[in-house]
């Protein structure tokens, strides 16, 4: 995706291979077969910076580089071996894919976190999140933000699941993509690995006969949520520790995914945040 390294480039034609390359990152085969990623906006790119991410390629409004905040991400960019791409407002709006793009977007390679560090206790949280087939972007992505914010170890992606690096889970993500460890895992990987372990499993479920308020949520333990539609699949079930339920006092069947999650998570934390 980068030209030469270190390198400062101007692009002016829609046309142009490179807008072309970039904006086919909001596909997902065009993410699986180069690794790489967007990210929009300036803040976005810093939060990166600043977690030791390296920005492949920096691609900036023309004339934007005379800011300050711009000209320290485009020279951290070089620093590291990256390219600066200027472009003009029409080309950042088409690599967009929107009307009013902010003047900053990073191209970044794609880290996953391993199955191997669930369930080891290495003195932090101890809490990991797991998703079995989750399919919104938006429900991933906030689901991302609030386990940074409770201080999660990770999430783990079960199953056939929503890309964690398309636009649209990183824009929900408010930047947490690039604290959180995000692991993929089949169905039987996990439940196999999560048995070698000494974590805890629980799961939210239909059939759960704890509140999830009286769970025993002892570090290590993995939150263990279901697909939004579905729920939990019978293996995921049968592998939990316990089986928990939100109480409903109103007439809604359900919480959203997110909703749901986050609950459980700031639950599973309770007393550890300041």
């Amino acid at each position: 995706m980068s030209a030469k390294a270190g390198t400062v480039k101007t692009v002016t034609s829609l046309t142009n291979p490179l807008v072309k390359s970039l904006r086919a990152l909001h596909l997902k085969k065009h993410r699986d077969e180069t690794g790489l990623f967007l990210a929009e906006g300036l803040q976005l790119v810093r939060y990166a910076i600043d977690a030791n991410w390296t920005v492949e390629t920096l691609v900036c409004a023309a004339g934007s580089l005379d800011q300050r905040a711009i000209a320290d991400a485009a020279a951290q960019t070089k620093a590291a071996g990256g390219t600066v791409l200027q472009v003009p407002a029409a080309a950042l709006a088409k690599i967009a894919r929107r009307d009013n793009p902010q003047t900053v977007l990073g191209v970044f390679r794609q880290r996953f976190g391993s199955l191997a560090k669930v369930g080891e206790p290495h003195g932090g949280s101890g809490l990991w999140v797991a998703l079995d087939r989750i399919r919104d972007p938006g429900n991933l992505g906030t689901i991302i933000r609030t386990a940074d914010a409770a201080d999660a170890e990770g999430l783990i992606l079960i199953g056939e699941s929503c890309d964690p690096f398309s636009s649209e889970t990183v824009r929900a993500t408010m930047g947490s993509i690039f604290h959180v460890p995000v692991a993929r895992a089949g169905e039987s990987d996990f439940i196999d690995h999560a048995k070698a372990t000494s974590a805890r499993l629980v799961g939210t479920h239909l059939t759960g006969d704890v509140d999830y308020r009286k769970a025993d949520y002892r570090p290590p333990s993995v939150l263990v949520m279901g697909n939004e539609q579905k729920g939990l699949s019978d293996a995921l079930a049968g592998a939990c520790d316990q089986l928990v339920c939100i109480p409903m006092a109103g007439r809604a069947e359900s919480l959203n995914l997110a909703v749901a999650t986050g609950l459980m998570i700031y639950e599973a934390r309770r007393g550890a945040l300041i």
